[in-house]
């Protein structure tokens, strides 16, 4: 009886090996197929066959991409928004999530109560665009920011969190005379930075993906960050535009350049720096997406 049932462990855990390299491959091999071919001469790559490895290396459909002006203007935008979106998105978010949290508030059960009903209902699209446009956010940079400052959804990630900071601390700076928001930026923020970490997270990639925002609410193409331009590259593939990229560059260039390649090039540019980010939040992620999980 022992050894079939070692031999049926042995059989499980060679399924669940032979299972998670199946998904891996799965999810890795989409991403592979579109680094090659970027790296393949565009006109080469034209007669398909190209799944390993490039038949033609080449960076012509790189070099497209970065002296394409409208590039890197979309991904001075982007990083621009990301980086203040996120900041401001934690803190703000941090910041009424803490005043939730406190057990003095007065309402505080009815706001958690409105909070959880938008989380499930919404207005819709042309109240919300009416709403942009009396603000004045339309074809304003503040568009990507001001919106996003609030969610929720992160709201109650951080209540949990600070449900869980000893009131210890908290009393002990107010002996000291601290106010709270000072108790709020010296004492409650240095010892959240693993759901701080984590919003920032998902903030973050949020709004480096977030193309919507600009495709409804702004027409200057001065305004529209990295994932737009690809948007945009992706549904005008094969017209002019492209055809433009391509025949901006010298030499020889225009004949080893085709939409396909360009668009491909883009697709690994915009994804490449999130990518290179995630690594350095892992371990904050993993510690704050497990808050409220464990106890003691």
């Amino acid at each position: 009886m022992r050894g079939k049932r070692h031999l049926g462990e042995l059989i499980f855990d060679w399924g669940n090996v032979l299972v998670m390299a199946l998904i891996c491959f799965i999810t890795i091999y989409p991403i592979w197929y579109v680094l090659v071919n970027s790296f393949n001469d565009g006109a080469d790559a034209m007669r398909g066959g190209i799944y390993w490895y490039p038949r033609m290396f080449s960076l012509k459909s790189y070099e497209a991409v970065f002296k394409n002006d409208g590039l890197m203007n979309a991904m001075g935008i982007t990083v621009a928004k990301t980086l203040l979106g996120t900041v401001l998105h934690v803190l703000f978010t941090a910041m009424v999530a803490y005043g939730i949290s406190r057990k003095e508030l007065i309402g505080r059960t009815l706001y958690m109560y409105i909070g959880t009903i938008t989380m499930f209902f919404g207005g819709g699209l042309i109240p919300y665009y009416l709403l942009i446009r009396d603000l004045h956010l339309l074809d304003n940079f503040l568009v990507y920011i001001i919106p996003a400052m609030f969610s929720f959804f992160d709201l109650i990630i951080f209540v949990a969190f600070f449900r869980d900071i000893p009131e210890g601390m908290e009393e002990a700076a107010k002996i000291d005379g601290a106010h709270d928001l000072k108790i709020f930026y010296r004492v409650v923020l240095p010892v959240s930075m693993p759901v701080m970490a984590t919003i920032a997270m998902f903030h973050g990639v949020y709004q480096w993906n977030d193309y919507f925002t600009a495709v409804i609410f702004t027409d200057k193409t001065d305004l529209q960050p990295i994932q737009t331009f690809l948007y945009r590259i992706v549904a005008l593939s094969g017209s002019n535009q492209i055809a433009t990229i391509a025949t901006a560059l010298p030499g020889n260039v225009v004949r080893k350049v085709t939409s396909q390649s360009v668009k491909l090039a883009t697709m690994v540019v915009t994804t490449v720096p999130i990518v290179i980010v995630y690594p350095f939040l892992q371990k904050y992620f993993v510690k704050g997406f497990m808050i409220g999980s464990i106890k003691g």
